[in-house]
């Protein structure tokens, strides 16, 4: 999707310092969101992610730094209906029935969509007058995307959405999702699911320990991994002999599929189709999760996103 850089940021976050006690959640975090991105917002658990969601979403105030969403403090925003949240629990009452809850949460908003209109763009339609205690945590999950449609809002954050739903019910989901973001909505979400960020993303922001490592386009995320993995079908294959091979980095096993990581991916390749057994040989690029545990690793670099920014 094709982001302005015309008006105010969706997100304009500048050195943003928040704590409980102790602990130190968000490190100086600087973040700048244009209308129209599609940002994955990723990190291992205590990165800081849910912290920062919450200070955009004026949930919590930070210690120090800003934060505006479209030129307002995130409270007004959130008043003014420009910013929604489909958060992973809470807010639902059970026996209310589906159109009852959107409806109560249109009832908050000045303007608003219509109720049917937001259960036909989160698909739930069909599910209008059953109670929400009825319904399975997918359907609660569109429920409250439903609940975040009514107000039409510039902004739609997603915290963990598809959480606790099966593979269908997240393609469906995000089905969904794709389908309200071509109306050039801005759409920032965090996911353990990395497959979901580099499907559906322009961007990923990467969190280690409270700071921003890494920040730019998926594919250029993916490339601040040197490196290739070659895949390869090798019976009673000698690990201990791979991982000495020049360049190799790693070597797993899953039944006869041997993935070997190397930064020689050639020499790799030539070795195994004249040395040994191996066929079906196959060189991939560094998939996001590879990078993903390489930037979020302890010994990672204290920052990388210069390197795409």
């Amino acid at each position: 999707m094709t982001s302005s850089t015309t008006g105010p940021a969706a997100i304009d976050a500048r050195g943003v310092v928040k704590s409980f006690g102790s602990v130190h959640a968000v490190r100086g975090v600087d973040l700048r969101v244009q209308p129209g991105e599609i940002v994955a917002f990723l990190g291992p658990n205590g990165a800081g992610k849910t912290t920062t969601i919450d200070m955009i979403l004026g949930l919590t105030n930070p210690d120090s730094g800003s934060i505006e969403v479209f030129g307002h403090n995130p409270r007004g925003a959130v008043a003014r209906g420009l910013v929604s949240a489909v958060l992973q629990t809470g807010g639902l009452l059970k026996d209310l029935t589906v159109r009852e809850t959107v409806e109560l949460t249109a009832s908050l908003f000045a303007e608003k969509r219509p109720v049917d209109e937001a259960l036909e763009r989160a698909g739930i339609r069909n599910l209008a007058n059953r109670r929400v205690g009825l319904c399975s945590g997918g359907e609660q999950q569109r429920l409250r995307f439903a609940m975040a449609l009514v107000s039409d809002p510039a902004l739609l954050i997603l915290d963990e959405p598809t959480t606790g739903m099966d593979v269908e019910a997240r393609r469906s989901f995000w089905s969904a999702i794709r389908a309200d973001a071509a109306r050039a909505r801005t759409v920032m979400f965090a996911t353990h699911y990395l497959e979901e960020a580099d499907e559906y993303a322009d961007r990923i922001v990467l969190m280690r320990g409270g700071e921003i490592v890494a920040d730019g386009p998926t594919s250029e995320i993916k490339n601040l991994v040197s490196g290739r993995v070659v895949h390869a079908t090798l019976r009673d294959a000698d690990l201990a002999a791979l991982a000495s091979l020049p360049g190799v980095e790693s070597v797993e096993t899953a039944g006869e599929r041997v993935p070997i990581r190397t930064s020689d991916s050639d020499a790799l390749a030539r070795h195994l189709l004249t040395t040994t057994d191996a066929r079906d040989v196959e060189i991939t690029a560094q998939n996001l999760e590879s990078v993903f545990l390489t930037l979020t690793a302890d010994d990672a670099a204290p920052t990388l996103k210069e390197a795409v920014r």
